[in-house]
């Protein structure tokens, strides 16, 4: 993690006050929740909507934070503590990040897309993790704050940080990619998330393919060869990077020969490696992700011979295709971090395909940012639930409501329920749930489903 003097911080970010008397004090890595703190950090309070961190500055360094900066325009800075004044304390972190990672010998990995992107990346650094010291995006960690936030905690004996960079508008990815310097990136695919910010399908893959204005001479880039948006792109593409595609179709330069889902996971092989492999995390659509993974840690020497050693002992990002045991002893796949109308169809897949279960029943929330097609692509999400693979469908939301009047076309009004009120869905989802079940939960982050996942559990 960053350890600088405050003399050396104030030499890459401009304050304005006099820091003579605490120059040689030392800081070693970076908070900005003091509930988080750690001996010796820098303290940086944040201004937000709801609380302001500069309340939280002097008890910070009373806990052991070692300084802490502030921000210009608010009044009664405690100047007989090691502070520094600066103009704005986000664009602060942003400019530290900025000079530590260059200061770094370090490969970085960016990974970006409209879905998979936390997935791929937890798998790359596992993959990655089977010859080098890795350090990873942790969460959700992946915007213009996280970003330079998870820039600043690698250590200096990290030999790769593969990092996702998330977006909700045009030019955010080219800040952050632009910060991270990345040696390698990872384009997923691209979906139907944001359009309400950036119009179109073509809108989304141009935002995310700002990813390729940080790349650094003669990286790497692996992109979904299925994806038309992206393959005009880099049909057009003369710069120095190394491209490599991955997807289904047999033109990629990584495609699986066979994908078999099992109960916990699935089993697949590929064009390039002789033999099977285990991939310990449900849905087919996964193993795109994997093979994404895969592509980036050959490039950098892991041979895919000993891969399956990394998927092993993969553990991924909570309420990502997560498999939990009910209280009734029902199995539930917790997917209530995201969704987008392409994710919700292969989660619908992946329930369809499981076997050995009495029941199979769908808890489907509000998709958010899908523009003016909002209430059509819910519909057509209701239209996608095939009565003869579900047995019940819940919907949660107003958004929800559309889900159910698309699935109304083919389902009974008894095997259909929507709900406004969260409480009441899971008092109705109990009562029709025995313990021979499996249940899809799934939902946009807003919508905190998981609430329904943790009664199932209790």
């Amino acid at each position: 993690m960053i350890q600088k003097t405050l003399k050396q911080l104030a030499e890459i970010i401009k304050i304005d006050n006099d820091i003579s008397k605490f120059q040689q004090t030392m800081i070693s890595g970076i908070c900005i929740d003091s509930r988080k703190l750690e001996k010796g950090n820098l303290f940086v309070p944040l201004k937000g909507e709801n609380v302001d961190g500069h309340k939280f500055v002097e008890a910070a360094i009373k806990n052991g934070a070692a300084a802490a900066l502030w921000q210009k325009d608010m009044p009664n800075p405690p100047l007989h503590l090691p502070l520094l004044i600066v103009e704005d304390t986000l664009l602060a972190i942003q400019q530290l990040a900025r000079s530590y990672r260059k200061q770094l010998n370090i490969k970085v990995i960016g990974i970006t897309g409209s879905n998979g992107k936390t997935t791929t990346k937890d798998m790359t650094a596992h993959l990655l993790s089977l010859k080098y010291k890795v350090q990873k995006t942790e969460g959700n960690y992946n915007n213009h704050l996280g970003l330079p936030l998870t820039i600043l905690q690698l250590r200096e004996d990290t030999e790769f940080a593969v990092l996702e960079m998330g977006m909700n508008h045009p030019g955010e990815i080219d800040f952050l990619t632009k910060l991270a310097l990345p040696d390698a990136v990872v384009i997923t695919n691209i979906g139907e998330s944001h359009l309400e910010n950036l119009g179109s399908r073509a809108g989304i893959a141009a935002a995310k393919l700002e990813i390729m204005n940080g790349l650094q001479d003669n990286g790497l880039v692996v992109y979904y060869g299925d994806e038309l948006l992206l393959k005009e792109y880099f049909d057009q593409y003369y710069g120095n990077a190394v491209v490599k595609t991955f997807g289904r179709e047999k033109s990629n330069d990584l495609f699986p020969n066979d994908m078999e889902q099992g109960e916990k996971g699935n089993y697949f092989s590929i064009n390039k490696q002789e033999g099977n492999f285990y991939l310990p995390v449900l849905g087919i659509h996964n193993v795109l992700n994997a093979l994404a993974a895969m592509q980036v840690a050959h490039h950098f020497h892991i041979p895919f011979a000993i891969m399956n050693e990394g998927f092993a002992h993969l553990k991924l990002t909570g309420m990502r295709m997560e498999l939990v045991k009910g209280a009734k002893g029902e199995k539930i796949i917790n997917d209530a971090y995201n969704a987008s109308p392409t994710s919700m169809k292969a989660a619908f897949e992946l329930i369809e395909s499981m076997k050995g279960y009495k029941r199979k029943i769908v808890v489907l929330g509000d998709i958010l940012e899908l523009g003016t097609e909002t209430e059509a692509y819910h519909e057509a999400i209701g239209n996608l639930l095939d009565p003869d693979q579900i047995d019940y469908v819940f919907t949660y939301g107003k958004l929800g409501e559309k889900i159910a009047d698309g699935a109304k076309k083919s389902f009974p009004a008894n095997r259909l329920f929507s709900f406004l009120e969260k409480e009441v869905l899971i008092t109705e989802l109990k009562a029709r749930t025995t313990g021979d079940e499996i249940i899809l939960v799934k939902a946009s982050r807003a919508m905190k489903l998981e609430q329904v996942v943790d009664a199932l559990t209790k």
